[in-house]
């Protein structure tokens, strides 16, 4: 079977068929692609009208923005553990560190 190459334009179409569908399985079949393949491209940013979550169908925008802020308190808090623990390798070694 041949690699196929999709050019950017082709892969914002796809990406916008299957929202106009509903159904990432409908417009894999109508286009000819795996479905897994168009997934990724939804949630490609590059594709996908520069969001970096796909809309969930019911979801309303505020339900869409509360997800978006938690995840960036996930992110924010996770950096902050790591910031944490490198303050203490760094304070628990030779005292040329406990300045930070």
């Amino acid at each position: 079977m041949k690699h196929r190459v999709f050019d950017d334009e082709f892969k914002k179409m796809a990406v916008e068929l299957s929202r106009l569908k509903n159904s990432v399985k409908e417009a894999a079949i109508e286009l000819d692609l795996d479905p897994s393949r168009l997934s990724k491209w939804r949630n490609n940013p590059a594709f996908n009208g520069g969001k970096i979550m796909m809309d969930i169908i019911g979801l309303s925008e505020e339900q869409m923005e509360i997800r978006r802020l938690k995840k960036a308190l996930k992110n924010a808090e996770l950096e902050r553990d790591i910031l944490k623990k490198v303050v203490g390798i760094f304070s628990k070694g030779d005292g040329r560190y406990t300045d930070l």
